[in-house]
């Protein structure tokens, strides 16, 4: 069974067709195929399908965790299967639409590693914070310090959380479990830490946001491309002028925001490498049991 491997910004998925598929992509199956020592060492899995309507839609996407949970949406993961599409021969078109767990996102591609997507309406009040005001607002323990959030729904849940001072060290995997599993997000949140950057004089009316990313599911992870929407908009929300370049670990993203939270999402992606799973590989998916992994009964981020 082939397999490519595909990385935006740091954030790498295992691309899988699944008509090629042997067996069913199982949770337990997920794990194990994105296990760093036992597999290929993956944030995701990229599960690409033909569309129930060749009319609307190139393709049909669902996105597994490294845990085996499902996301609805991932900016970084869509892009990579957006320019998987493209290159594999899916279609010859720059502009397309493929379908997600979260709903329709269309791309348009820029450049032969690049694509700017139209992303699902930003709102601020949504099922996955149910306790919450209309615009979106809360108060949860960072690590023993009270801090504001910003709900933001970008086709997955984010709670955005500004930080001026002490980004860079904060401790993400200590800190970010709790926040992720916090009772006031019942289907867990993706987290991301952010701060607007000083604008240099002369500059343009845009805005610089650096953000750090703890995403449901995954862990802190080098890019996200719906938790760096999440902080763009957190910072619109504040006064920030679109477009605003969203500072990664792994690198920069542009986030365009429309008048209404419409939300247009800019990067790269390019594959890895190409490769197939061993007679051995396939032998140990095969015989996992349909079993849920810790976790997997609620979606990813």
């Amino acid at each position: 069974m082939r397999f490519e491997k595909w990385q935006a910004l740091g954030n790498d998925y295992i691309v899988l067709e699944r008509d090629a598929l042997p067996f069913p992509l199982t949770p337990e199956r997920a794990h194990a195929i994105c296990d760093a020592h036992f597999g290929c060492h993956a944030d995701g899995i990229l599960l690409l399908s033909k569309p129930t309507d060749p009319e609307a839609h190139v393709a049909e996407l669902r996105i597994f965790n490294p845990d085996g949970s499902e996301a609805e949406l991932s900016g970084n993961g869509a892009r990579e299967a957006i320019m998987y599409l493209r290159r594999s021969g899916w279609t010859d078109s720059d502009e397309f639409t493929i379908l997600t767990a979260a709903g329709e996102i269309t791309p348009r591609i820029t450049g032969p590693d690049s694509a700017r997507v139209a992303m699902a309406q930003a709102r601020t009040s949504s099922d996955d914070f149910p306790s919450g005001p209309e615009d979106g607002r809360g108060v949860i323990d960072v690590g023993g310090v009270e801090r504001e959030f910003q709900h933001v729904s970008v086709g997955n849940p984010q709670c955005a959380i500004e930080v001026d001072e002490g980004l860079e060290e904060l401790d993400l995997p200590a800190i970010g479990p709790a926040i992720e599993s916090s009772p006031l997000f019942p289907n867990r949140s993706n987290v991301s830490f952010w701060r607007v950057e000083p604008s240099p004089v002369g500059a343009t009316q845009a805005s610089t946001v650096r953000a750090r990313i703890f995403e449901r599911g995954v862990g802190e992870t080098l890019s996200s491309g719906t938790g760096a929407t999440g902080a763009a908009v957190a910072a619109h929300l504040r006064g920030a002028p679109s477009p605003i370049t969203v500072v990664l670990d792994g690198g920069e993203l542009l986030v365009e925001i429309g008048p209404e939270l419409e939300i247009w999402l800019t990067g790269t992606a390019e594959p890895v490498f190409g490769g197939e799973f061993s007679p051995e590989m396939m032998r140990r998916l095969a015989a996992l049991e349909q079993v849920p992994v810790p976790g997997s009964e609620q979606p990813g981020g």
